[in-house]
């Protein structure tokens, strides 16, 4: 089966993927309909042609990341393989629609690019086994981690260069396990302006999906809808002393075998709008 999570007459509802259609559900989004146990009210249709994504989970309680978990990516970094999962962690506000407008920060000049297997929890997970963790899979998405590595490297904590607001597209449709055969060997990519500038496969996942959300759920309550990014393959900027981070213009192009792509142009931030010069007592004072 196949969700997404779309925007509606200024809401968001949870659909399911019907051949080239979408069966509008009655949940505001496809996390809270995993919470619900997959049960809600079919509303109307939409054809795929005309749809407008939202991010596939609006407001999860948890978003996970994960570093340094494919072996030709710690290899680039110059890395040893961890012992252990690399976690760091994003707020809400960082995600974005699958087709939205990725608006660079003014305060960075290395936006970086990380394609990224996404996994969605599909119901509580407590203290589990990795057996118990892959039957909690609610499906697998898209995402970018877009990184201000300039920020990321300010301090030996990653969080302030990974949570800038609107710069992680998620999206566009959540595919279930048994359609991925649990995506055990997908090809992840990412592309800018058309050029391909990361190529893997999750074969090469040192932390599998299911390792991940047992190790997690050792730490918190994994809930419907939480997300796990499960790490980037080789090829980022990072790695390439000669590439040029992100600029307004460029396209950036997240694709993953099976799922689809995120395309998000990436622009300047707006500026804004010039002061209004008002009359008072007969001078003009700014406002």
């Amino acid at each position: 089966m196949r969700y997404a999570t779309l925007r509606i007459d200024g809401v968001t509802r949870a659909a399911r993927l019907s051949r080239r259609e979408f069966i509008v559900l009655d949940a505001p989004d496809v996390g809270t309909y995993l919470a619900r146990g997959r049960v809600a009210r079919e509303l109307d249709s939409i054809p795929f042609s005309l749809v407008e994504f939202a991010p596939l989970i609006t407001r999860p309680a948890h978003i996970f990341c994960v570093g340094l978990n494919y072996v030709d990516h710690i290899a680039e970094m110059g890395r040893e393989e961890p012992e252990y999962p690399t976690l760091f962690g994003k707020f809400p506000s960082a995600l974005l629609g699958p087709r939205d407008d990725l608006v660079l920060p003014e305060c960075s000049s290395q936006v970086d690019w990380e394609a990224e297997l996404a996994v969605i929890v599909g119901q509580p997970l407590r203290n589990a086994d990795v057996a118990e963790a892959r039957r909690a899979i609610g499906g697998f998405s898209i995402a970018n981690d877009v990184s201000m590595r300039d920020w990321q490297r300010r301090t030996l904590q990653w969080l302030q260069g990974k949570t800038f607001e609107h710069t992680t597209p998620l999206g566009p449709l959540l595919v279930t396990p048994d359609e991925l055969d649990g995506a055990h060997a997908l090809t992840v990519s990412c592309a800018v302006d058309g050029n391909v500038v990361q190529q893997g496969n999750t074969a090469n996942l040192l932390f599998s999906p299911a390792e991940l959300l047992a190790y997690l759920s050792r730490i918190v309550t994994l809930q419907p809808g939480d997300v796990v990014l499960t790490g980037t393959p080789g090829g980022v900027g990072a790695a390439d002393p000669e590439q040029q981070g992100l600029v307004p213009g460029q396209r950036l192009t997240t694709t993953i075998e099976g799922i689809g792509s995120c395309e998000n142009l990436c622009v300047a931030p707006e500026k804004p709008a010039l002061p209004r010069r008002l009359a008072v007592n007969g001078r003009r004072s700014q406002t």
